[in-house]
């Protein structure tokens, strides 16, 4: 058998490596295509204002564990912590504790001491117990509090203390404060080359009906706090990339990626 490393000197894959080269070419225009093409991100929109009514999110489960997600995200996800490759992920909400479950698989998959930081201001006794009980669990750490508060922050700082790459995921209460107040917090976390995800920002693109019993709605939601937290950062930019190659997404404009330390 031939050894990668050594074949790729050899050229033994060079046509390989051409064939992967021209792959990610065609996918880069493909992506430039879609990122014009308008109709297609509305037939989008259309399709995941439908989908709302049918509750599409809660259909799914990650190594046993509820998570409620588009599968088109996890993919994303997945790609960012492979590319990336974070010491710690800290993820704020929590639910049913799929999510946790996701990014510790991954970053099982990549060997090495990674670890996710998932932050509730109500992690449930029957969540709490199925997550302990989770054969990944040992790459988990559950912080039960108020996200934005003094005490919580500082358990997740010190949490972080030490890692090189922190991967921030924020998908706790979706209104304009709270998450400009959690961008503001835990944007410092992470480094240039890292990614801040912020969730739910396509509430921003729906029909107001959707939230009626909800305290967040247009104008007042994730994506206008990543607007705002934009305007006064020039750490980060959006991944419009991730957004355009998806179509389906809950995210759109909410994948930051770090430009700079």
């Amino acid at each position: 058998m031939v050894d990668f490393q050594d074949g790729l000197r050899k050229g033994v894959f060079k046509g390989l490596m051409n064939s992967l080269e021209q792959f990610e070419a065609d996918k880069k225009a493909r992506v430039a295509v879609l990122t014009e093409d308008l109709a297609m991100r509305e037939r989008s929109r259309d399709w995941m204002v439908a989908s709302a009514s049918h509750g599409y999110t809660y259909n799914f489960t990650w190594l046993g564990i509820p998570v409620i997600q588009f599968p088109q995200d996890l993919v994303a996800l997945q790609e960012v912590v492979w590319a990336t490759r974070p010491d710690l992920i800290v993820e704020t909400g929590v639910a049913h504790g799929g999510s946790l479950v996701f990014s510790a698989s991954i970053l099982e998959l990549l060997g090495g001491d990674g670890r996710v930081v998932g932050v509730d201001i109500d992690i449930r006794n029957q969540n709490r117990a199925r997550l302990e009980a989770h054969p990944l669990f040992k790459r988990i750490e559950l912080v039960e509090g108020d996200s934005v508060s003094e005490p919580v922050v500082a358990q997740v700082r010190q949490l972080a203390a030490g890692c090189e790459r922190v991967l921030v995921i924020l998908d706790s209460n979706h209104t304009h404060q709270h998450v400009l107040s959690e961008l503001k917090l835990y944007s410092p976390l992470v480094k240039a080359g890292g990614y801040l995800v912020v969730f739910d920002t396509s509430i921003e693109e729906a029909p107001d009906e959707l939230f009626n019993d909800k305290p967040w709605g247009k104008g007042n939601n994730p994506m206008t706090a990543v607007r705002e937290f934009l305007q006064n950062n020039s750490r980060f930019e959006a991944d419009d990339d991730i957004e355009a190659r998806l179509q389906i997404t809950v995210a759109p404009g909410g994948y930051l990626k770090c430009v700079a330390d």
